[in-house]
Order: structure tokens, then sequence, then C-alpha cells
């Protein structure tokens, strides 16, 4: 199966312009395309992974990647899915996210020998004279058309930034800068990307013809995939020191029934035809292909050392084992302890499994705790170093728990 048809069975293709063109030039390995990642944060979230997996795919198959990181346009920020203006970043912070960003995309882009490149935009849309945009590329856009756009409707009744407004223009111009002096002939992004990502096509061809070969190609799941990215709790960070493995592994590990597949197929490199017998599982069988969703993607962000500590510490919790290892710990030392003892309020907040001591107590009172399988009911309860012993395992709810011990 060539890589273009591989990536339409993986459920990863939406929409695209010129596909013969796009399938001729992924297929033989001549596409040069770009993915932009605007810094909005000093790391990557879960809602990346599949753009970065798409990159990864297709420089396995002979294709070269532009990391577009976008230290210009995050000064603006994108208003596409927001209902607010974005916070407005100093040029102190995006270039710290940018480092930041670096680091962890070198885990799935190979960069060596020039098999891919990183560009940040702030190197061309910071230097742009205003008047000089206007005149340039300015008439190439129809206001009417970007108001049309959905990245700019929902935001019309509760009010669109004119900053915000030149988001459009300026992910545009990006695409004609990287196709003139990089000669990408290609850009990736999400369904909520489709306005902008036609308004750079649209760009080259107005400025340098009809012949100039620009095609865009959206992500089916990336709108959804983003959503990936949040939980309740927060973001479920690429980071190891904002989200652990055995956290990102666990995440995983409890996707829905009916995601597990689809994420399998659209997220690991494992044979389509593997994937196609999974299928096929039903009931108990679906826990196995999530702990293999689990392994296999922490296995691609933290490598398979820390998968594998990841997995025994979720089997020694939820399967049985007895192996404490590797499940996420929380030393306490004298100072914790008032009189001899620390309750189970003051254990729930310094494990960090509650965030207030209110909410510490409502999971109490609503029998969402427990201390080594034993159910806690009464929020006064209060714990001694000989009662915590070598270790202790202090559980909220069905997914949440820490191991306890005192230094």
């Amino acid at each position: 199966m060539q890589i273009y048809d591989e990536l339409v069975a993986r459920g990863l293709i939406a929409q695209v312009t010129d596909e013969e063109e796009i399938k001729e030039l992924i297929n033989n390995g001549k596409a040069t395309f770009y993915i932009g990642f605007d810094p909005t944060a000093d790391s990557l979230h879960v809602g990346h992974f599949m753009a970065l997996c798409l990159m990864k795919r297709l420089q396995m198959a002979g294709n070269k990647p532009v990391v577009l990181l976008g230290g210009g346009t995050g000064m603006v920020g994108d208003p596409s899915g927001r209902t607010e203006l974005r916070k407005v970043l100093t040029k102190e912070t995006i270039q710290h996210n940018i480092d930041c960003f670096k680091k962890q995309m070198s885990r799935f882009i190979d960069f060596s020998d020039g098999r891919a490149i990183m560009v940040n935009n702030a190197d061309w849309l910071l230097d742009l004279k205003y008047v000089d945009v206007l005149r340039e590329v300015g008439g190439c856009f129809s206001v009417n058309n970007m108001l049309r756009a959905e990245c700019y409707k929902q935001r019309m009744e509760r009010g669109l930034s004119f900053l915000e407004f030149n988001y459009m223009i300026m992910q545009s111009y990006d695409f004609y800068y990287l196709y003139q002096h990089y000669g990408c002939n290609m850009q990736f992004g999400g369904d909520d990307q489709w306005s902008n990502m036609l308004g750079g096509t649209e760009l080259i061809r107005k400025k340098l013809g009809k012949d100039a070969y620009a095609m865009t190609i959206t992500l089916l799941m990336n709108s959804e995939g983003k959503k990936m990215g949040k939980t309740a709790s927060g973001a479920v960070w690429l980071d190891p020191e904002k989200t652990s493995p055995y956290e990102f592994y666990q995440y995983w590990r409890n996707v829905g029934d009916a995601d597990v597949m689809k994420c399998i197929r659209m997220l690991t490199f494992l044979p389509l035809e593997q994937i196609d017998e999974m299928s096929k599982w039903e009931g108990s069988r679906l826990n196995e292909a999530k702990d293999i969703l689990a392994y296999e993607l922490t296995s691609l962000v933290h490598g398979k050392e820390e998968a594998e500590k990841a997995r025994e510490a979720s089997r020694a919790l939820f399967g049985g084992g007895s192996d404490t290892t590797h499940m996420p710990t929380t030393e306490l030392s004298d100072g914790d302890f008032t009189d001899g003892s620390i309750d189970i309020i003051t254990l729930l907040v310094r494990t960090g499994l509650t965030a207030s001591r209110s909410e510490a107590r409502r999971a109490v009172e609503q029998n969402g705790v427990s201390v080594n399988n034993e159910k806690i009911t009464d929020f006064k309860a209060a714990y001694t170093k000989a009662d915590i012993g070598d270790e202790m395992i202090l559980k909220r709810g069905k997914k949440k728990f820490m191991k306890i011990v005192v230094k």
C-alpha cells in the first residue's frame, strides 16, 4: 500500500486540493511539506500528537518535513476554535516555548543530513513593513470571504479583534514564503485550519501564477485531537516534567471503548493488517487493545524503558500485581507530620490527588478515597509513620492513586 492510501485508510485525510498531484508527490517522496506549531505553551501536548505522527510517517516515506515554529504568528494568536482573545505572550516567553518544542520534536522527526528543517516565521514576519504587506498581499484577500471563514464566523457575535483578523494573512504569507525560499509545495493542518490553508494556496497562485505547485491537505481529527489534549485536570503534555510517563500511559489506557481502535489506527505505527484483526475484538479484549495503545504511544514519546515501567505500575495497581516499584510516589518528611500524624485531607492535597482541602473532604464523604484498598469514610482519619510503614497506597476514584513513603 502506498503512503497516501495508508493515510486514507488510517482516517487521516479529510479534505485535499489537487488530489492526483498530491498523491504523486507523496507516494514518490517528492513532497516538501510544512506543519505549523504556535508556541503558546512550554510543551507540546497530545493535541499535537497527530501532526507529529503524520510528519514521521511522511518522512519515513521519503518526503521532507518543514517544522514551522510560530514565533511571529504566536504574537498574534490563532482565533480558530477560540471564544475569546488569547493571552498575549512576551517575546521572551515565546522564545522559551520554541526552545522547549525543539527538544520534544526531535523524538519524532529526523533532522540529520537535511532530512527535515525547522524554521521560525518570526524571521520573516517581524521584519515586514505594514504598508508593504498591504500593497503586496492585501489585494489578494477578500474581506467578505474572510468573514465567511469558520474561524472568524464563530467569533463575530462575541467580538473579533483586528489583531486576530490578520492571522489568516500571516499564515497564508508563511506558505508563500516557504514555497519561494524552501521549495515547500504542500501544507498540512487540521480541519479547523482549512480556510487559512486555502488562503495560502490562493496567495501563491495569485502571486506566482496558476502553474505554481501549492497544495493543501487537512487532517480529519485534528480539531478533535486538540480536545484530546485536555482532561478534567488540565492538559496532557509530552514533557515528562508536566505529565509523567505513567500519567501519559494511563491517559491512553483509559480512552473510551468507542475510541480505542480509532486511536490505534490513527496514532500508532502498527501494521494496518494487525489493526484490522484487532478491530474484531470485543468485550474484555478491548482492555488489551487499550494497553497496546498506551504502550505504543508512551514508547513513542518517552521511550520503551519508560513505557515498560508505566505498564508495570499500571498492572500492579489495576491488574492485581504486587510490584509497586514504578508507581507514582510522594515522599513525606518529618515536616509533613503534626504531633506525629498526618490526616487524610492533608494527604490528598499533599499528593496532588485533590486541588484543595474542600475537594478532598468531598471525595472522602462521597466514598471516593481508599487507603491500601480500604474505603475511608471519616475525613478526620489520620496516619502515623508506623501506619504508613514501608509504603501506603492512597487512591482517589478508580484511576488516580499515589504511593506514599516516608523519608
